[in-house]
């Protein structure tokens, strides 16, 4: 069975292919002899009922940045002819986002949208995570200083993050007794018109973030990641160490209760974040780690992924 796979991702030429979740999925849509094409969410249009890209074919190879891709010719593209889009630029989930989704969402699922475009947008990781009060530590969503003064109050140390940031940007760690807080709402005011989400903060992110890939609503693996020495945030791109580790009985039992959330949105690829046995964020728009996770003797997840869309989309 060959596809016809449309990516859209920030470009290849910016990605780190060692560490890039997209660029996995691609090398095994290709070992499968899948064609891809690759486009910018810039070219995407709509023009009358028909939603193009500026599409480039695209070869991906495993090796050094700078060698990873070749690109062929650009010519626009009527994504309904293609059997598949993976929808993989990186948030932040800003309106530009919302309205990629709204266009993708009138060629799903006559070519199938990865995740899809409705559900994603209806979604958003540290929106759809409220669902689940009872997994997650205290959580406050609001610009009202006054409710996050009596938070802080209540609960001591907190952390203060954008709603829809995302790699561990503008995540700030506030001690109970620090006198930056009423500064640093100015800033967020200044920077940011939607809520802020607030938490009670969570000593044992000291021992890791565990990251949980969840494939088609089923938990696969968890890649913890231990912040660097000085640092509260535990991503990746700010230095976090990444180690392999299997899931407990707590984070299968949190698996467990939100997986039919996802599969009623039909959410093939999301990667969770624990914490100390809570749930802290549902990553459903370009989730990341399983690189990583394979580099650690973990599986291919990638063939997971394939196997799911293949599940469910046969060539045109």
């Amino acid at each position: 069975m060959s596809l016809k796979v449309a990516v859209q991702m920030d470009h290849i030429a910016t990605i780190n292919p060692t560490g890039d979740s997209t660029f996995a999925m691609m090398l095994e849509a290709q070992a499968r002899g899948h064609e891809l094409l690759h486009y910018t969410p810039d070219t995407l249009s709509l023009n009358g009922n028909v939603v193009s890209a500026l599409c480039q074919k695209v070869t991906v190879s495993d090796a050094q940045k700078g060698e990873h891709f070749t690109l062929g010719e650009a010519a626009r593209v009527d994504l309904s002819t293609q059997d598949v889009v993976l929808m993989r630029q990186d948030p932040p989930f800003d309106m530009n986002y919302i309205t990629l989704t709204h266009l993708l969402e009138r060629i799903h699922p006559n070519t199938l949208v990865v995740n899809p475009p409705a559900a994603v947008r209806n979604a958003p990781e540290k929106i759809l995570v409220t669902e689940f009060p009872e997994l997650m530590p205290p959580t406050l969503v609001t610009r009202d200083r006054a409710e996050i003064r009596a938070f802080r109050k209540e609960h001591g140390n907190i952390i203060v993050k954008p709603l829809y940031g995302n790699g561990g940007a503008g995540v700030f760690f506030i001690q109970e007794g620090d006198h930056n807080l009423a500064s640093l709402l100015e800033l967020f005011e200044a920077n940011y018109r939607e809520p802020f989400m607030v938490q009670r903060y969570l000593p044992d992110v000291r021992q890791g973030d565990k990251r949980i890939i969840i494939i088609d609503g089923e938990p696969v693996m968890g890649l913890n990641r231990i912040p660097a020495d000085g640092e509260a945030r535990s991503n990746m791109h700010v230095g976090g160490r990444p180690e392999l580790s299997p899931l407990t009985e707590r984070e299968k039992e949190i698996c467990a209760t939100i997986a039919p959330a996802l599969t009623e949105r039909d959410m093939i690829f999301v990667g969770i974040d624990v914490i100390g046995g809570y749930l802290t964020e549902i990553n459903v728009t370009s989730p990341t780690g399983i690189r990583e996770i394979k580099r650690f003797g973990g599986p291919d997840i990638a063939v997971l992924i394939w196997d799911a869309i293949e599940k469910r989309r046969r060539p045109k």
